[in-house]
């Protein structure tokens, strides 16, 4: 079953078996892909436009971001390509005191400047050292601002934790080492009513397209990831 594979990709040892960012046999009969390939940032660029922003290194098979001034620079990463309805998995860990976070269906559309103002993030944090892990809904795993993730779901700074998103046509589900941390429909009056509630409502192209980039949030505290692997699901 794939739900097995999406476990044990991020697996701790994966470095010692010499699985990291590589695909298994049953992956790539299950349409997995590699977004990142443990070598250079083949496949991404700024969302701005043109090349990833310097600040972004890939060292011993793990993308990484460490810029240490804790100043935002809009040198978010994304896929050179759009998803609409997929499956993403991916190991993160995060520094001590630490923001960022994995952001879909963005665009980058004439209206807008950020990623955040068109695109949904699963949030990324040490829930512990930074001052957003006393907010429910922005502690790690939350769909950021519009869901409250169980307590506990997220592994201390400086360790690697497992997450996945499945972007379905009207609906989104997110886990973080194996817990649900968000489960709500998209694109619903439902869905509407949340996003009105939340920090987002006065973005008017918030949570309103069927699909776009993926994107590695440059929030200036450092953060890495590895094992970054999609598959598209029928539409």
């Amino acid at each position: 079953m794939a739900a097995a594979v999406l476990v044990s990709a991020g697996a701790p040892g994966a470095e010692r078996t010499g699985t990291t960012n590589r695909l298994t046999r049953q992956e790539r009969a299950e349409g997995w892909q590699l977004l990142f390939n443990g070598r250079d940032l083949s496949g991404w660029g700024s969302f701005s436009g043109g090349t990833p922003s310097p600040s972004w290194t890939v060292k011993d098979g793990v993308l990484m971001l460490d810029r240490h001034d804790g100043q935002m620079s809009g040198g978010d990463l994304v896929t050179a390509e759009r998803y609409g309805t997929f499956e993403l998995t991916l190991d993160w860990k995060v520094a001590p005191g630490g923001n960022s976070g994995v952001l879909y269906l963005a665009r980058d559309v004439p209206q807008t400047r950020h990623v955040y103002e068109t695109g949904l993030e699963m949030q990324i944090l040490d829930d512990v050292g930074h001052r957003d892990g006393k907010i429910p809904s922005h502690r790690a795993g939350a769909l950021y601002d519009l869901t409250v993730p169980p307590v506990g779901a997220a592994k201390p700074a400086g360790s690697w934790n497992h997450a996945r998103l499945r972007v379905d046509r009207g609906r989104i589900r997110q886990w973080l080492n194996g817990t649900l941390t968000a489960d709500v429909s998209y694109g619903d009056p439902a869905w509407r009513a949340r996003v009105a509630a939340s920090k987002f409502k006065d973005m008017p192209l918030f949570g309103t397209f069927d699909s776009g980039v993926i994107a590695l949030q440059d929030h200036g505290e450092p953060v890495w990831f590895r094992n970054v692997k999609l598959r598209r699901l029928p539409s």
